[in-house]
């Protein structure tokens, strides 16, 4: 089937074209003076802290913001957005700073709001299973307060994100096989908006009929309608059991093919991560473990003991069905943790191959169904670019990601790259897929979501128009400025 065309043009030449000119300076001077008298030294323009708060963790180019301010409340926040708003300053939310898609940096410059001090758990309701928290409180923060609950929460997108912003980019993750994203997690928000008025979104029960579902809105806005500050999440109860397990395959169709058929039978698997030969090669220089250097699957199994015990024995069965090699199990909590750090820091490990190279991730998401044919044909878009890039899945839900390995000072490199990205977008469409199952649209995959959405970008638009009538929140962001 022919592949329709994504009218992309080339990566970095997108990031720049959605810079407009920065707010005239006395304009800035005059925001800055007011957010020194109302945040005194949590107000910086220090050059080091600009440029930190000016990129996260991918290729994109940092684009400083002009100031960067960190509130302690929801009400100083709605005063920060207030004083911007009034001098037609724009305004970037910062989290832990770990997006792919060049969320944070500041096209237009203006002030970086920092909510990582705005990180107290207001709430715990163990007979509910959920829990509000503020938006700088980390994932990590959380699981640590409600496990002697006996209690979880389960989206684990590797990085120890905060909350805020993983609504903010509809974070997902290794456990998304069964827990779901943060689309399925977050119950209720607190968001701030372009003119400095709260609104609360949601509820907790567990299901509404009331209206526009404002909260889903919300969700993977990337911090262009308003700016999280507070958010009501699902916890989960702590399975009984637990187990990993790393099996092997000879080929990435045979190791998918395990996933799809583990899938289709219903059985309720935690997670399933697929690493390619080059990232498993990555990962035993970097975690210094000997497994071996094919397609291989991660696992794990949650559950009563006895149901564990069924669930990897109906795995077992599958996955020897096509040609796997023996299962090699962590059972106790050390090692799985060990295990599951591995697969988190598969970035770091692939970078690790090349050293003084820059990493470019991307990700696409097809009908499982589709998933196997999806990556055959990437992996052989790359060798034939002879590109080093190698490849992870959160296949339990048709969603993988490319890491390229680039020289920065090579453009034909990266031009390479680019036509990889293109092809493999272009092919998840054709699909019936969509050009990021987690990373987002940040400022690097504008003309992509063009290409799979049409005519709709438009009422995505008028939205934005309708919020934010200034452009002010997170401009260049989704949408070109």
């Amino acid at each position: 089937m022919a592949l329709p065309t994504v009218p992309l043009g080339r990566y970095h030449r997108r990031m720049t074209a959605a810079v407009k000119l920065r707010p005239s300076q006395s304009a800035l001077d005059g925001a800055v003076a007011e957010l020194r008298l109302l945040l005194g030294e949590r107000l910086s323009t220090g050059l080091a802290q600009r440029e930190q708060h000016g990129r996260g963790e991918a290729y994109h180019e940092t684009a400083a913001p002009d100031a960067v301010a960190w509130p302690q409340s929801t009400a100083e926040v709605g005063e920060i957005v207030r004083i911007c708003a009034r001098h037609a300053v724009p305004m970037v939310p910062f989290g832990a700073g770990t997006s792919l898609e060049g969320h944070v940096a500041a096209l237009q410059g203006g002030v970086s709001i920092d909510l990582t001090r705005m990180n107290r758990i207001l709430a715990v309701r163990p007979a509910d299973l959920d829990a509000t928290v503020e938006p700088g409180v980390t994932r990590k923060q959380l699981n640590a307060q409600v496990k002697d609950s006996g209690l979880f929460f389960a989206v684990d997108p590797g990085a120890d994100a905060t909350l805020g912003g993983m609504a903010a980019t509809r974070a997902s993750g290794t456990n998304a096989v069964r827990y779901g994203t943060m689309r399925e997690n977050v119950l209720a928000l607190g968001v701030v908006l372009a003119d400095g008025s709260l609104i609360r979104t949601g509820g907790r029960a567990r299901k509404s009929a009331a209206g526009y579902d404002l909260t889903r809105l919300f969700v993977g806005s990337e911090g262009t309608l308003g700016i999280i500050v507070e958010a009501t999440v699902r916890l989960h109860g702590l399975p009984e059991a637990v187990s990993a397990a790393v099996a092997s395959f000879p080929s990435v169709e045979a190791a998918v093919e395990t996933v799809i058929l583990t899938i289709q039978s219903g059985i309720p698997v935690a997670r399933i991560e697929l690493l390619d030969p080059v990232q498993m090669m990555a990962i035993n220089r970097h975690a210094k473990f000997d497994y071996a250097e094919q397609p291989t699957l991660f696992f794990e199994f949650h559950g009563s003991e006895a149901g564990v015990v069924e669930q990897v024995e109906r795995v077992k069965a599958i996955a020897a069905d096509f040609g796997a090699g023996d299962f090699r199990w962590a059972t106790r909590a050390e090692d799985r943790s060990r295990l599951w750090q591995a697969r988190h820091d598969a970035y770091y490990a692939a970078l690790a191959l090349r050293p003084g190279a820059k990493a470019w991730a991307t990700d696409v998401c097809v009908p499982i169904s589709r998933l196997a044919e999806c990556i055959a044909a990437t992996v052989a878009d790359i060798r034939a670019e002879t590109l080093l890039a190698p490849i992870v899945g959160h296949v339990g839900d048709g969603n993988f990601h490319v890491t390229f390995i680039l020289d920065p000072n090579d453009k034909q490199e990266r031009a390479a790259a680019e036509r990889v990205n293109e092809g493999m977008v272009a092919r998840a469409l054709a699909m019936d897929g969509t050009c990021t199952g987690e990373h987002g649209i940040g400022a690097g995959k504008l003309d992509n979501l063009i290409a799979e959405h049409g005519e709709g970008v438009e009422v995505m638009r008028r939205i934005k128009a309708t919020l934010d009538p200034l452009n002010l929140m997170n401009p260049g962001k989704i949408f070109r400025a």
